[in-house]
């Protein structure tokens, strides 16, 4: 099985196994309600030193998954539009998740995404979300999806088939959607919190065109909101009732540096 090696350990979150596993743990930890099956989570990808807690805790809230569709922005430009890796593992120095090849097909097929590795091979926006994923349960698939920045009517086409192409191969009920993204960029933290609050409030309305339109009409500058706005379409497709925010937060509150921050927000949708 052809692996793609971790790109960000060391850097994003701690390049060995005994660190890497015992942070993830802590941060996991943070959840202490019961757990709910989802259909679909919002979860931040910063360094773990800033937004770990935020989607450790998100993550944490949620029954572990037999495959998690994880679906980022595309921070460096590589690749198609609809970027979808459909065949072999990545590894992170807890573990090697397997790609799902089967539901990988039938989404491609059903959305029309395109099986490419390049605009993956340097994104940290899945890779963070991994070991997560891999201490809910040791032998998740997933299916890793980056996008560019694409329209609305793209992102309802891809949400819906999404939501089509699981029901179709009775993937629905196991299987987490994971829309990975950080909210504003280096900001004011009250310009940064009132902002951010335009697109949270659409988040938990469960509303994917009020979030595609609000963060273009305000420039809010939301890395992952075609991510999230997919997530929110497919998640509506397939019936999904409540829209939960488990935590807000920024990077100021670990820096210390409130003059220019990033927000971090983590959902659950059930």
């Amino acid at each position: 099985m052809a692996l793609r090696q971790p790109a960000v350990a060391g850097r994003f979150y701690p390049g060995d196994a005994e660190s890497l596993e015992r942070e993830v743990a802590g941060y996991l930890g943070l959840a202490t309600e019961p757990k709910v099956r989802a259909r679909a989570v919002v979860v931040p990808h910063a360094g773990y030193i800033y937004s770990g807690a935020i989607a450790g805790q998100t993550l944490g809230a949620v029954e572990a998954p037999r495959t998690a569709l994880v679906i980022c922005p595309n921070h460096t430009g590589q690749g198609p539009e609809l970027s979808l890796y459909d065949r072999g593992g990545w590894r992170v120095p807890t573990g090697t998740l397997a790609v799902d090849g089967d539901l990988a097909d039938r989404i491609c097929e059903t959305t029309g995404a395109v099986r490419d590795q390049r605009a993956h091979h340097s994104e940290h926006a899945i890779e963070v979300e991994l070991p997560f994923l891999l201490a809910k349960n040791p032998a998740m698939t997933i299916v890793p999806i980056c996008l560019g920045h694409v329209s609305l009517e793209a992102c309802r086409v891809l949400g819906q088939g999404i939501a089509e192409s699981l029901a179709g191969a009775g993937r629905a009920e196991d299987t987490l959607i994971v829309a990975s993204t950080d909210m504003s960029h280096y900001l004011e933290v009250n310009r940064a919190r009132e902002l951010d609050a335009l697109a949270i409030d659409r988040v938990a309305a469960l509303d994917p065109e009020g979030l595609y339109e609000v963060v273009e009409k305000r420039r809010i500058s939301m890395c992952g909101f075609i991510p999230t706005t997919v997530a929110l379409f497919a998640a509506k497709a397939l019936g999904v009732a409540t829209s939960r925010l488990v935590r807000y937060g920024n990077s100021g509150e670990r820096s210390g540096d409130f003059a220019r921050v990033v927000g971090y927000a983590g959902f659950v949708l059930s």
